[in-house]
């Protein structure tokens, strides 16, 4: 083993990890990062080096890294160049001190995230991808469609800055703004990971939760993951016809099958699991959808979270009264389903998913995606 640490092989020879004249740090998560530098024969705690000084110093370039070789630090910045995200633009409530940003990446793809405080307890909802595939009818992400995935570096790197940005300790991290995670679910749990690694951002695993519309196969993979990560699932409806038109993308799921592997994550795991369900007026609030929620929770496993659809001028939905959502929370109470009401926050700096990034795209001219 070359204590200089110099890399000297080609990117070729990097096995399954990402190829370093074709990726960022960003694209790498600790499994990745150990497995490159081993094939490079540099020592293994130059990892926990490289984590410390990307995610808990926020080093923008490898310069700023002194405890590594001069000679490692050069060859890193021209192989596995180091991304850090660009503000574009940060919004803060004057209602509850939630924070909105949009951040640009190197290759000018924009996403979003959401710093959500509370007391001493800080949340960070980060994006998974830059736009979505899913096309939910209520979420305005799905307006721009879909760009790309996120690397693991990518969604880390959105927490951090939050919580550099309040200058306080992210405690919470939530895989709920642009993008479906299990979509890209390698590169969705590298992130997570990271996070959760005490090299890197040090949050509980309990603390971190991935969000789906309902993937069969990723609930199934994350019910045998090691790691203790909250998962939730957007269900918006338990009737059939109602839940195709609110999640197209997911018509090829039944509800009868998401059911079954929700049971079977819960018997593998004995974790419960949230069931987001965002509640529209005359769509999914009528007395039979709330049957049909009644009777799908029933006996499962589960915490049910009422989300009172957000105003948006993309999408001609609008929120029920407050009292047809108690009238929700009456009746799952009743059965034996835990449930409450999402609290709205940063209404008034259009916090709800995708809505900045349209906003913006329309006001400058620019989508998405990086212009040709």
């Amino acid at each position: 083993m070359r204590s200089t640490g110099r890399l000297s092989k080609t990117s070729g020879e990097s096995g399954n990890t990402p190829a370093p004249n074709d990726a960022p740090l960003t694209a790498f998560d600790r499994t990745a990062l150990e497995r490159w530098l081993a094939t490079e024969e540099i020592p293994p705690y130059r990892c926990g080096q490289i984590l410390r000084w990307t995610y808990q110093r926020g080093a923008t370039s490898y310069e700023q890294m002194t405890d590594l070789p001069a000679a490692l630090r050069q060859e890193l910045a021209s192989r596995v160049p180091l991304h850090v995200p660009e503000l574009e633009e940060r919004l803060v409530s004057a209602l509850d001190g939630t924070r909105r940003y949009l951040w640009r990446l190197s290759d000018g793809v924009t996403v979003e995230s959401v710093g959500l405080p509370a007391g001493d307890r800080l949340t960070v909802c980060f994006s998974t991808q830059a736009g979505c595939a899913m096309g939910c009818a209520f979420c305005a992400t799905g307006e721009g469609g879909f760009v790309r995935d996120l690397g693991p570096g990518e969604m880390a790197q959105q927490v951090m800055l939050v919580g550099a940005d309040f200058g306080q300790r992210v405690t919470n991290a939530v895989a709920m703004g642009q993008g479906e995670p299990f979509a890209a679910y390698e590169a969705s749990l590298g992130g997570l990971r990271l996070m959760n690694d005490p090299d890197a951002l040090g949050i509980g695993a309990r603390h971190l939760t991935i969000s789906t519309c309902g993937i069969i196969g990723g609930i199934d993979r994350l019910a045998s993951e090691p790691e203790q990560f909250t998962l939730a699932v957007s269900l918006h409806s338990a009737r059939q016809a109602t839940r195709d038109r609110l999640v197209p993308a997911m018509r090829n799921q039944s509800l009868p099958r998401l059911r079954e592997a929700l049971v079977r994550y819960t018997g593998k795991t004995g974790r419960r699991p949230s069931l987001e369900y965002a509640l529209v007026a005359g769509v999914n609030d009528s007395p039979d959808e709330l049957d049909a929620l009644v009777e799908f929770c029933r006996g499962l496993l589960c915490h049910v979270n009422l989300i009172p659809v957000n105003p948006s001028t993309n999408v001609p939905f609008d929120r029920p009264p407050l009292d047809r959502a108690k009238e929700f929370v009456i009746e799952l109470q009743r059965s034996g389903t835990e449930v409450s009401i999402r609290s709205e926050r940063g209404s008034d700096i259009e916090a709800a998913c995708g809505q900045l990034t349209q906003r913006h795209a329309s006001s400058s001219g620019r989508g998405a995606a990086p212009s040709a």
